[in-house]
């Protein structure tokens, strides 16, 4: 694919920002691109396996000469990061970010933004319970979705250009409002870790079942549990709490759900469970229909 930028600039270097460097590198979609991370041990990390064509010292000097910015920092330091940043941005950059959480990533990082600057919000639905600067892998985005909640007033040439970029990367592209955004993955994503997350603080807690026996003696579905509880804490704290309002919703609806079936099973309603099983099922066999995932034994995850 053709060159789209001379410089990208990538603020922290986990997994996202490791894997974009690869994909970047895999498409020649830059001429050169350029790392930053908060800690001195990540820097030399990535310096040492040679992840970006050059590791710099501070944001700030990451951005300089930079047409596109990404933040690859948990939400919750994305408006201290456009602000250091700002000052450094080149007139006509396009900043973007890949938070999971759009509308308050928005309201964070909007208002530091100099006149001239650009700002696509980006939220790459892709992603392993591994971190750090050793766990980026160029396939990462193929065939995932990438959501862009533009702005009003945003460039078209400008979003055009930007979306191409994430096809080269892989990705499948697609726009959406930042509200509806933070609704629809409180409902894909972001409940669904915070229940992986307290199945596996259950079982920690419960005093009747063995460490031993937990590892041991897991099944399919507790060990997937466990794979989202993996993931890491920080970003997902941030996330948790930025996306509050819509999480919230969406936990109080299966908490309604759930009282159902807990009424069902109590009553001997096998009728009721298995019609709701059956319903659930379906929208399963969308999911590898829509090439999301696959009915493989390994739940369609490469080992990376």
């Amino acid at each position: 694919m053709a060159q789209l930028y001379d410089r990208v600039a990538l603020i922290g270097l986990g997994l996202i920002a490791g894997s974009m460097f690869h994909a970047i590198k895999r498409a020649g979609l830059a001429k050169e691109v350029v790392g930053y991370a908060r800690s001195a041990e990540t820097r030399d990390v990535a310096r040492e396996i040679g992840l970006c064509d050059r590791v710099v010292d501070s944001a700030a000097q990451a951005v300089e000469g930079a047409d596109l910015v990404m933040l690859c920092v948990p939400v919750g330091a994305m408006g201290a990061v456009a602000a250091e940043i700002a000052p450094s941005l080149q007139r006509g950059a396009l900043v973007s970010d890949v938070g999971s959480t759009k509308a308050a990533v928005i309201e964070a990082v909007t208002p530091h933004l100099p006149e001239g600057v650009h700002f696509i919000p980006a939220h790459p639905l892709a992603g392993t319970e591994q971190s750090g600067p050793r766990s980026g892998f160029a396939e990462l985005f193929d065939n995932r979705w990438c959501l862009l909640t533009p702005l009003e007033g945003t460039d078209p040439a400008m979003l055009l250009k930007y979306k191409s970029f994430w096809e080269g990367l892989g990705s499948k592209v697609d726009e959406m409002d930042a509200q509806h955004h933070d609704l629809v993955l409180a409902v894909t994503s972001h409940t669904p870790h915070l229940i992986a997350y307290t199945m596996v603080g259950v079982a920690d807690d419960l005093g009747r079942v063995t460490d031993s026996e937990v590892v041991q003696y897991s099944a399919a579905g507790f060990r997937d549990f466990t794979r989202i509880a993996a993931s890491d804490p920080t970003m997902w704290r941030d996330v948790f709490l930025a996306n509050k309002d819509a999480t919230l919703e969406i936990l109080g609806r299966f908490t309604e759900e759930l009282f159902a079936l807990q009424r069902a099973i109590r009553t001997g309603d096998g009728d009721h469970l298995h019609d709701y099983f059956t319903r659930t099922r379906a929208i399963r066999r969308g999911i590898i229909e829509a090439g999301q995932d696959t009915d493989a034994p390994n739940f369609g995850r490469n080992a990376k």
